[in-house]
């Protein structure tokens, strides 16, 4: 029996809730409160934490593009994605919990890394599985609306995990009272992290329905996932428009990691903001980009996900390039928080359009194509950016890279075709 109203806007709900939970790994550990604590009290020096910062996340991004597709491939020949959605989001969680342990000590550093990494890698594997369940359950004249509200749901729950941090952990006056002593108060916001993840995440294992699945045991899963890639890659041409979108997001998302990676390195770095101050922008920005991710779902379902996209590159080009040259911390809020506006978007508009065009019986491959074509040369933004400090010592230059992808992304949605709802 098809399930009722009621039922349905519940599993949506609880789908994109999820997006609430998994945001403050990224708000909180990859970008503005433990990445800058890595660079200013872990490192050795500012710089080559920099450096440090970006191999670890151009080795995770080559783990995951090339894992990602096989992945997708299993779950679509077993038709569940929760148990799979299960096991990287418990690996994500438990490697957050545990930064708790990194001191601010050079002897830390490899730790922090490999925690930060171990991290990394089960929070995108995840969105693996998770992204590919949207189909299923939204109808396809409202996907465009419900990955952009989950997106907007993901920055208000980054934006009061931040204010908890500041308020409760890290800022002056912090309500629990924490010691600075060995950064006690800064590493005491990772087991918050974890436990946020963990707590939030538990509405879509309620109440969002997974496939039925054909309970296929693994190895047998991960050879039919082998032979649907090998199958995909000799029958290129069926995806032909969907590959030109993968590679121009290959670019554009390889840019947005690489924000979000120095983000904050950035502030704390470039324009000298103390831990407190790149939370409060940190919440700034949450908040931007909440608000542009919510209202720009309304525009993906009018004009189509590629103009959407098209649109907030355009956005994120501009205000990034003028962030590069000003030297005043105020134009640095200004133009930063505008930033913000358009980064949500990017990020649902391109959720949705694979989710109008993939097929059903490959859209976890699809899918993982997806966050293949989104780590696949994510190795190489954060490399730059860390060689490129090194070698000439401003963060200035590194970070100018990401306008460049975001400039290579841009061309390239040019050259993709709009997207067209599957049969």
């Amino acid at each position: 029996m098809p399930a009722r109203p009621e039922s349905e806007r519940r599993a949506l709900w609880s789908w994109a809730f999820y997006d609430w939970a998994n945001s403050g790994f990224a708000a909180l550990v990859q970008t503005f409160v433990f990445a800058a604590y890595f660079t200013r009290a872990v490192a050795e020096s500012e710089t080559l934490g920099t450096a440090q910062w970006g191999n670890m996340m151009g080795a995770c991004g080559l783990v995951i593009g090339l894992g990602g597709p096989l992945l997708g491939a299993v779950a679509d020949r077993s038709g569940r994605r929760k148990p799979w959605l299960a096991a990287f989001t418990a690996l994500c969680v438990a490697a957050t919990g545990l930064l708790w342990f990194v001191r601010p000590e050079p002897s830390f550093v490899p730790l922090a890394l490999l925690l930060a990494g171990a991290g990394t890698v089960g929070a995108e594997y995840a969105n693996i599985f998770y992204n590919a369940m949207l189909p299923d359950l939204a109808p396809p004249a409202a996907v465009g609306r419900w990955s952009g509200w989950g997106w907007g749901l993901g920055y208000a729950g980054g934006l009061v995990l931040l204010v908890l941090a500041l308020y409760g952990f890290v800022g002056q006056g912090a309500w629990f009272g924490l010691p600075r002593e060995a950064a006690v108060n800064v590493r005491a916001v990772m087991p918050l992290t974890a436990l946020w993840y963990l707590v939030f995440c538990l509405p879509l294992f309620c109440w969002t329905p997974d496939g039925a699945g054909e309970r296929v045991p693994l190895g047998q899963a991960v050879g039919q996932g082998l032979a649907q890639i090998r199958s995909s890659l000799r029958e290129a041409r069926r995806y032909r428009e969907i590959g030109l979108f993968l590679l121009a997001r290959m670019f554009y998302n390889d840019g947005l990691t690489t924000m979000f990676a120095f983000g904050g390195i950035y502030a704390a770095g470039t324009f000298g903001m103390s831990p407190s101050e790149v939370i409060i922008f940190g919440i700034g920005l949450n908040v931007t980009a909440g608000l542009g991710a919510a209202a720009f779902a309304w525009m993906d379902d009018g004009i189509g996900p590629r103009r959407t996209i098209l649109w907030a590159l355009a956005g994120l080009i501009v205000p990034g390039s003028l962030i590069l040259l000003v030297s005043s911390k105020t134009l640095f809020w200004i133009f930063g928080l505008a930033l913000g506006i358009f980064v949500g978007p990017v990020q649902a508009s391109s959720r949705s359009y694979l989710a109008r065009v993939a097929p059903d019986e490959a859209r976890g491959e699809l899918f993982g194509l997806f966050a293949l074509s989104g780590k696949l040369t994510s190795f190489a933004g954060p490399l730059l950016v860390g060689w490129l400090t090194l070698a000439t010592g401003s963060q200035r230059a590194g970070m100018a890279s990401v306008i460049a992808l975001f400039v290579i992304g841009f061309a390239g949605m040019l050259l993709a075709p709009a997207a067209r709802p599957k049969e």
